[in-house]
């Protein structure tokens, strides 16, 4: 099935989908710092490196599904909180305008769970109305998922959106979170002992690397980093791995830091020097990017902010399964339903 991407990033969503049997013939990403990494590991997918706002519906192929992540730092809790009246929390428009002019069978749109924020409210409610209305209708599914309950070894709430064009007579349902929860101990332990840092501005050492990537962000903690425990455990998920190298977690080597007084903890003393941030290659396996998916960079930040901004790779493909199951279910609904219709006698008028 043809897919097409808009802010696809380094393309953590197109990789999930391509693992669940999905083809991704065609990108859009604006952000000239990752056009390298995204053409360097999707070298089948034509990357489109417009603003979405200066593409015309016409412009897109056509295809089974459209899927992407509108920028979500106007919905943050951790950043303005001005939603939609921003101009990034106004790409959402956009997005739902091409979907409704090529009407796929499905669409996929993730955010951050800031959107729940009661302040949003009224411009989440008008945005999933304007998904449920684009071109012939959508049947909407709407939650937030937290991407440790499916084999992704990181607390990460996002929202997602799902729609099945309506005449498909199909709904999607969220799968259920799977038992087992996958550790830092699981993913990272192996590389533990092999990572260096960036140089002194942050600038990669590149082949330096005993493995792509394997390098982490220097510099001072600020007093916010230092106003809560940045430690979890080898047998825990991570924290949310975010789009900074400043505010990455640190490795999970290091005690827990030591709590001295409401928004105020230290390193313990005596075992500062275990305390380093997660390389960028820890980050992109937390986020469950492979090893042989490359970041291109020169200043570490920049390879931190995409994989910070990436869907989790095995949380899309979880979600991709499922629609591609769904899909073929309805295609074989209504093959199944011409096949009945070729083998039902006609009935002619006045026989007996």
């Amino acid at each position: 099935m043809k897919l097409v991407t808009f802010f696809a990033g380094a393309g953590g969503l197109d990789l999930g989908f391509a693992k669940a049997g999905f083809n991704a013939i065609w990108a859009n990403e604006y952000d000239r710092e990752i056009w390298e990494t995204y053409e360097g590991n999707h070298p089948h997918t034509e990357l489109d490196r417009r603003s979405i706002t200066d593409i015309k519906s016409e412009e897109v192929p056509d295809c089974d599904g459209i899927i992407g992540g509108p920028p979500c730092q106007s919905w943050s809790a951790a950043g303005a909180l001005r939603g939609i009246e921003d101009k990034r929390g106004q790409l959402f428009f956009d997005f739902i305008r091409i979907l409704e002019a090529k009407q796929p069978k499905f669409f996929l749109a993730e955010n951050v769970g800031g959107m729940l924020l009661p302040r949003h409210r009224e411009a989440l409610e008008n945005i999933k109305e304007m998904f449920k209305s684009a071109g012939e209708g959508y049947e909407l599914s709407f939650k937030l998922l937290n991407a440790s309950d499916y084999s992704v070894p990181q607390d990460r709430k996002r929202v997602f959106f799902v729609g099945y064009r309506r005449d498909l007579g199909k709904k999607f349902e969220f799968p259920e979170p799977f038992q087992e929860k996958v550790t830092l101990e699981d993913v990272i332990w192996d590389i533990k002992d092999n990572a260096i840092p960036a140089k002194r501005n942050n600038d990669t050492k590149g082949d330096a690397c005993a493995l792509p990537n394997h390098e982490y962000w220097v510099g001072g903690f600020s007093s916010i980093y230092l106003s809560r425990n940045r430690v979890r455990s080898w047998d825990e998920v991570s924290f949310t791995i975010q789009a900074g190298g400043r505010h990455a977690p640190i490795h999970p080597q290091a005690p827990k830091m030591e709590f001295i007084e409401q928004d105020v903890r230290r390193f313990v003393p005596g075992m500062e020097h275990l305390y380093r941030r997660l390389s960028v290659r820890e980050c992109a396996r937390i986020q469950t990017f492979p090893d042989d998916f490359i970041f291109y960079y020169k200043n570490v930040s920049a390879g931190y902010k995409m994989i910070g901004n990436a869907v989790p790779v095995k949380l899309a493909q979880v979600l991709a399964e499922k629609i591609k199951q769904d899909l073929f279910m309805v295609e074989k609904s209504k093959e199944n339903g011409a096949m009945r219709m070729e083998n039902t006698p006609l009935m002619v008028s006045g026989a007996r």
